[in-house]
């Protein structure tokens, strides 16, 4: 697998006028999904979790890169290697988040910039915390930078260590930490960012002292500091941001998060949404302004809602179905067609049962009966 060399004339953030890339951790294998997916392949409301990275990454001005993969990296490589300003370089063995980013070392001998590490299995990050994240490592000129997160119940987490005037001095481990850290509830939700040649310095130096014998991207944070360089640690990450997926329970978790923005986005557009808690919207799908959608309501894929439609209750509504303005969509399953017509009953101009729908057929070329 062939890295692309990084130059300076990336896009630049909007601020700090440095060059920034990101390496995005997708090579793992989640063991305690059971599955023969990558975890980063997993779906969030109809899309792998990797593509809320990478649309939070451009969306905050970071539009080269790197995607580290292995388990099962055809899949990965395959869903996205059309899409523009994504490299991908391979980790043939998972021996710890330092060692894979060390594994795009190559592409970026020469580069002069900023660099933000993040995995690949965090869909709830958002392009603002990104975004100040960089600003606040630029403005700092600092030689890294992570953004922590405060939570109530920190089981799992890295702890973050703070001498006693208040500023970073490492982050352990929850399996290596003692139990006055077990206490520690700011932790670190895997958001850095680092200045690339102290970086790349640093990764060799990582030794595996750790019970799980790997190489970790934060002893990287430690090697920085100890020589005498700037490490800032600053509480900007929102607790909902700071969720992991390392299970099926945590990924339906996420998904209730990702749904509940979802619907927000769609209300605040001038769409009414009669009871979030039951409809469920895909995150590719269009809603015109003054559509209503009812309860018990499953938008798929990529369905076009028009504007001042109805929708519901009891409908679905299948990946690629079309509604014209004003057109209604009752219970029952409302399908792409190639043609469109205007709002019909099956039942005939007189039936109450099933109330108007607009349908088209899949186009000739799908394959579809």
């Amino acid at each position: 697998m062939k890295e692309r060399a990084l130059d300076n004339t990336s896009r630049q953030p909007q601020s700090g006028g440095r060059a920034t890339a990101a390496v995005i951790l997708a090579a793992g294998r989640s063991t305690r999904m059971k599955t023969e997916l990558p975890k980063v392949m997993h779906e969030v409301c109809g899309r792998p979790m990797l593509a809320y990275v990478l649309d939070a990454c451009r969306e905050a001005g970071i539009n080269d890169l790197y995607v580290v993969v292995g388990f099962a990296k055809e899949v990965v490589i395959e869903a996205f290697a059309k899409e523009p300003g994504i490299h991908f370089v391979e980790q043939r063995e998972q021996k710890g988040t330092g060692h894979a980013v060390s594994m795009s070392a190559g592409a970026f001998e020469g580069f002069v910039g900023d660099v933000v590490v993040i995995a690949g299995d965090m869909p709830t990050i958002r392009a603002e915390t990104l975004r100040r994240l960089l600003v606040a490592h630029q403005d700092a000129r600092a030689a890294a930078s992570i953004a922590t997160t405060v939570l109530s119940d920190p089981t799992g987490y890295g702890r973050i260590i703070r001498g006693q005037d208040g500023r970073f001095e490492r982050i352990v481990e929850q399996r290596d930490c003692n139990p006055e850290q077990l206490q520690i509830r700011e932790v670190n939700p895997s958001y850095y960012c680092f200045d690339a040649q102290a970086l790349f310095q640093a990764l060799p130096k990582i030794e595996p002292n750790n019970a799980k014998g790997e190489y970790y991207i934060t002893d990287a944070l430690a090697i920085i500091r100890n020589r005498g360089d700037l490490v800032q640690a600053a509480t900007s990450v929102p607790a909902e941001d700071a969720v992991g997926i390392n299970s099926r329970g945590e990924l339906a978790d996420v998904a209730k998060v990702m749904q509940r923005r979802i619907q927000a986005g769609w209300m605040e557009r001038g769409v009414t949404i009669v009871d979030p808690d039951k409809t469920w919207i895909d995150s590719r799908a269009v809603i015109g302004p003054e559509s209503v959608i009812k309860p018990f309501t499953c938008i798929e894929g990529r369905t076009k809602i028009g504007a001042a439609c109805s929708v519901g209750p009891f409908a679905y509504l299948a990946d690629g179905a079309v509604l014209e303005d004003g057109a209604s969509a009752g219970p029952g399953l409302l399908s792409a067609l190639d043609c469109a017509g205007p709002a019909r009953s099956k039942g005939g101009s007189g039936s109450r049962r099933d109330p108007p729908v607009v349908v088209r057929r899949p186009p000739a070329q799908s394959g579809c009966a």
